[in-house]
C-alpha cells in the first residue's frame, strides 16, 4: 500500500471508530436510563413529581427518602439475610464448580464429557417446574434446632442457599471447564514431575491461573443470588428471614404507594451489587477478555 492510500484510509477508520463509540455510548445510556431515573426520582418529593411529572426540572433535592426507606422497611436485617445467602452460596458454588471442572478438563476422567453435559443440561430446566417437589422435599428433611427453627429445611436460609448453589453450579462448571482447557498442559506436567499430587495440582497450580475467570463468575453469581426474589418467597414463611429484595414490599402501602420512596429503596438494594462490581471490576473485565487475542 502506498503512502497516499494509507493516509486516505485513516479518516475512514476514525469515522468507523467514532460510529462504534457513539453506538456503545447510546446503548450504555439506554441500559443506565432506568437506574438514573430511579436515582433522580428518589431525590425529589412525591408531591413535586405528582404535580410536574418525573421528567420535569427539580425544585427541591434531598436524601430524606433514603433514610426513610432504610428505617421504615427494616432493611438492615434483610441485607444481612441476603448476605448470609449470597456469600456462602457464591463460595460453595465456585469451589464445587472448580473442583468438577478440574476433574473433567485436566484429569481426563472416564465419562467426563457426559458429566459436563449433565451439568450444563441442568441450566435448561425451568426453575418453576420443581418448586412443588422441592417444597415437599424440604419439609421432610430434618435439621437440628440450631440450624432451623422449624426443625426442617423449609423456612431456613439453608434451603435458599442450597437451591441457589444447585442451579448455578452447572453454568460455573461449563465456564470453568472450558477455561481450564485453554491452560498450557506443560504447567500441569511440570507440577506432576515435581511430585505434586492431585490436590496440589488443583489448589496450588490450576486455581491461581483461574483467578480472572473465578472473579468474573463470582461477580455474576453474587448478583444473581443477591437479586433473587422467587426462592425466598417459596421457602421462607417468616418475614424476618426474607432477603432484601422482598423488603421493598414493606414500602408499599395498602391504598397508596410513594414511588419516589420505593425508588430510594430500590437504589439502596442495588448498592451492594454495584460495590462488588467496582471492587472486582479489573478481574471481571480480565476474565471476560481472556482468550480474545488467541488464535
Amino acid at each position: 500500500m502506498t503512502a497516499p492510500a494509507a493516509l486516505s484510509t485513516r479518516p475512514a477508520r476514525r469515522r468507523g471508530r467514532f460510529g462504534v463509540h457513539l453506538f456503545l455510548t447510546a446503548v450504555s445510556l439506554a441500559f443506565l436510563a432506568p437506574l438514573l431515573l430511579a436515582v433522580y426520582a428518589s431525590l425529589r418529593p412525591y408531591e413535586e413529581t405528582a404535580a410536574h411529572g418525573y421528567f420535569s426540572l427539580p425544585r427541591h433535592l434531598s436524601f430524606d427518602y433514603y433514610k426513610q426507606a432504610f428505617v421504615d422497611s427494616g432493611m438492615s436485617k434483610y441485607f444481612l439475610n441476603s448476605l448470609v445467602i449470597a456469600v456462602p452460596g457464591v463460595l460453595v458454588t465456585l469451589f464445587l464448580a472448580s473442583f468438577v471442572a478440574f476433574a473433567v478438563s485436566r484429569l481426563r476422567i472416564r465419562g467426563g464429557i457426559v458429566l459436563l453435559m449433565v451439568f450444563t443440561a441442568g441450566n435448561l430446566l425451568p426453575q418453576q417446574v420443581i418448586v412443588t417437589p422441592l417444597y415437599v422435599l424440604f419439609n421432610k428433611i430434618p435439621l437440628p434446632y440450631w440450624m432451623s427453627d422449624s426443625l426442617t429445611m423449609y423456612d431456613s436460609l439453608w434451603a435458599v442457599t442450597a437451591v441457589q448453589v444447585a442451579f448455578q453450579l452447572g453454568f460455573c462448571v461449563f465456564v470453568l471447564a472450558n477455561f481450564m482447557r485453554t491452560l498450557p498442559r506443560e504447567i500441569l506436567e511440570a507440577a506432576i514431575v515435581d511430585g505434586a499430587g492431585v490436590w496440589a495440582q488443583y489448589w496450588r497450580v490450576t486455581l491461581p491461573l483461574c483467578r480472572p475467570a473465578l472473579a468474573a463468575l463470582g461477580t455474576l453469581q453474587f448478583t444473581w443470588m443477591y437479586n433473587d426474589f422467587l426462592w425466598g418467597l417459596v421457602f421462607l414463611s417468616e418475614g424476618d428471614k426474607l432477603p432484601v429484595t422482598s423488603a421493598l414490599n414493606n414500602l408499599r402501602g395498602q391504598f397508596f404507594t410513594d414511588y419516589n420512596l420505593l425508588a430510594a429503596g430500590s437504589v439502596l438494594v442495588a448498592l451492594p451489587t454495584i460495590l462488588v462490581f467496582l471492587l472486582l471490576q479489573r478481574h471481571f473485565i480480565a476474565g471476560l477478555t481472556l482468550g480474545a487475542s488467541k488464535g
